[in-house]
C-alpha cells in the first residue's frame, strides 16, 4: 500500500511539473543576392498563459543563424488572451538588420516562417496591452492643462482664447481684422478713432547737407512705429534724429546730404474721425441640440468703443431644424435679456432686429421679434451699461426637449452709428 501510494504521488508530481507543449519553427533565410543570412535572431515576449494553462513569464531568447539555418521551439502564442506577439530581430555584422512579428500556433510539425509571420501587426511591442493615459507619468495632467474646444469652437476661423480658457472662434466678416482680446471688427477701427498707416513718405525739408529738419504729414502714433531709411538704410531714433510731433531732427553729424533719398513709415491715429456706421460684429454662430441654454455667438464690444450719443443696431436670424420639439432663443445685452421667446416645433425660421440708444447713464435697447408662424411681438428694456464701458451682446438658445431637433445662429450683425458732436 505505501509503495502504491509513492507511486500515484510521484505520477501526480511529475504531471504538475510537465513542460508546456512547443512548436517547431524551421526555415532557411536568405539575403536578398541569394546568400544565406548569418547572424542572430532575438527573440522577446511578454508575459502569458499558454493553452495548457503554463505561466509563461516575459523574457527572450538568441537564436544563433548559421549558413541560413533557423530553429527554434516556442510556446504556441496564437489566440491568447491577451493577445501576444512574439519580437523578432535579426543582427547581422554588428547591427539589427530587420523585425518581424510572429504569431505561433499549436503544430505537430515544424512551421517555416511563411506559417508565423503576422504580415501587419498592430503597433505593440512585443505584445504588450494598449497604453492606458493613466499609465504614463504625467500624461492625464498635461491632457488636463491643453485647450480644448469650447461651446463656440467652429472649422475655418482664427482661433481665439475664450474667458474659459478654451478654444473658440472668432466671430464676425470674413474681411475683419482680429483684436488682441478676440474681437473682431473692421481693420484699422479702434474705440472712437481710426488707426491708418503711412508707407514711403518723403519728409519735407530741404536735402542741402545743412538743413536737419524735416516734417511729417501726421505725426506717428505710436511713435515707435516710426521707421525713417536714408538710402534705404535705416536710421536708428536717438542716435541718428529724434522724432517730436511732427518734426524728425537728425544729429549734427547725421545731416541727409545732396542727392540723398528719405522714406519714412508709421502707423498713425485720427481720434473721432470715423462719422459713418461701423460694423462692430457680424457672422455666423453655432447650433445647439441640448435643452440647457448654450451661447450660440457673441459680440464682445471694448471699453471706450462705444460714446454717449450713439446708436447700436442688432440683427440676428435663428434657425430650427426638425419638428419634433419646439425651442427658446433669447438676446442679451452685458448683463440684460432684452429678448427671450418660445418658437413652436412648426417654426423654421426667426428674426430679430433691435436698438440700442447709448446715454452717459445707462442703456435703452427696444427689440422686435417675430417668425414663420411666431407673432411679431416689440418690447423695450434699460440697461446698466452705459457710454464708454464694456458690453457683451450674446445670442443664446436651447431647444425644448432632447427629441433630434437643433437651433442654429444662422447670421448676426451688430453696427454702431456714431454720434456727430
Amino acid at each position: 500500500m505505501i509503495v502504491r501510494r509513492a507511486g500515484w504521488f510521484l505520477a501526480l508530481s511529475t504531471g504538475l511539473l510537465a513542460a508546456p507543449p512547443l512548436t517547431t519553427v524551421q526555415d532557411v533565410l536568405y539575403k536578398a543576392d541569394g546568400t544565406r543570412f548569418n547572424g542572430n535572431a532575438v527573440i522577446s515576449w511578454n508575459s502569458f498563459e499558454s493553452s495548457d494553462a503554463s505561466a509563461i513569464a516575459m523574457h527572450s531568447l538568441m537564436v544563433k543563424i548559421a549558413d541560413g539555418q533557423l530553429r527554434v521551439q516556442l510556446v504556441p502564442n496564437a489566440g491568447v488572451t491577451p493577445t501576444m506577439y512574439y519580437i523578432v530581430k535579426y543582427s547581422s555584422d554588428g547591427r539589427i538588420q530587420f523585425e518581424e512579428t510572429w504569431s505561433v500556433p499549436a503544430a505537430a510539425h515544424a512551421l517555416r516562417l511563411r506559417d508565423v509571420r503576422v504580415v501587419a501587426p498592430p503597433n505593440i511591442e512585443a505584445g504588450a496591452l494598449p497604453i492606458q493615459q493613466s499609465d504614463v507619468v504625467g500624461l492625464t495632467a498635461d491632457l488636463a492643462s491643453r485647450p480644448v474646444r469650447g461651446p463656440g469652437f467652429a472649422p475655418g476661423r482664427a482661433a481665439v482664447i475664450g474667458s474659459t480658457g478654451a478654444l473658440e472662434s472668432a466671430m464676425g466678416d470674413p474681411a475683419d481684422c482680429v483684436r488682441v482680446d478676440g474681437t473682431a471688427g473692421p481693420c484699422g477701427a479702434a474705440g472712437a478713432g481710426v488707426y491708418g498707416f503711412t508707407d514711403n513718405e518723403t519728409p519735407g525739408g530741404v536735402v542741402d547737407g545743412t538743413n536737419l529738419s524735416f516734417s511729417l504729414v501726421s505725426p506717428p502714433n505710436p511713435s515707435v512705429s516710426l521707421t525713417v531709411y536714408r538710402n534705404g538704410l535705416l536710421q536708428k531714433m536717438g542716435p541718428d534724429y529724434v522724432l517730436s510731433d511732427r518734426s524728425i531732427t537728425f544729429a549734427a553729424g547725421a545731416a541727409p546730404q545732396p542727392g540723398d533719398t528719405l522714406l519714412a513709415s508709421y502707423r498713425r491715429f485720427s481720434p473721432g474721425s470715423s462719422t459713418g456706421p461701423e460694423v462692430l460684429c457680424s457672422g455666423t454662430g453655432i447650433s445647439t441640440g441640448g435643452t440647457e441654454t448654450a451661447v450660440l455667438g457673441s459680440c464682445a464690444i471694448e471699453a471706450g468703443t462705444l460714446q454717449a450719443g450713439d446708436r447700436v443696431e442688432v440683427q440676428f436670424d435663428y434657425a430650427h431644424d426638425g419638428t419634433a420639439s419646439g425651442f427658446t432663443f433669447d438676446v442679451r445685452w452685458g448683463g440684460t435679456v432684452v429678448v427671450s421667446r418660445d418658437g413652436g416645433s412648426g417654426d423654421a425660421l426667426v428674426t430679430g432686429r433691435g436698438e440700442a440708444a447709448v446715454a452717459v447713464d445707462g442703456t435703452q435697447v427696444s427689440v422686435q421679434t417675430w417668425g414663420g408662424t411666431l407673432p411679431l411681438a416689440a418690447g423695450v428694456v434699460a440697461a446698466s451699461e452705459a457710454a464708454l464701458g464694456a458690453v457683451n451682446i450674446q445670442f443664446s438658445g436651447r431647444v425644448a426637449a432632447a427629441a433630434g431637433d437643433t437651433l442654429r445662429l444662422r447670421h448676426y450683425t451688430v453696427v454702431r452709428y456714431p454720434a456727430v458732436l
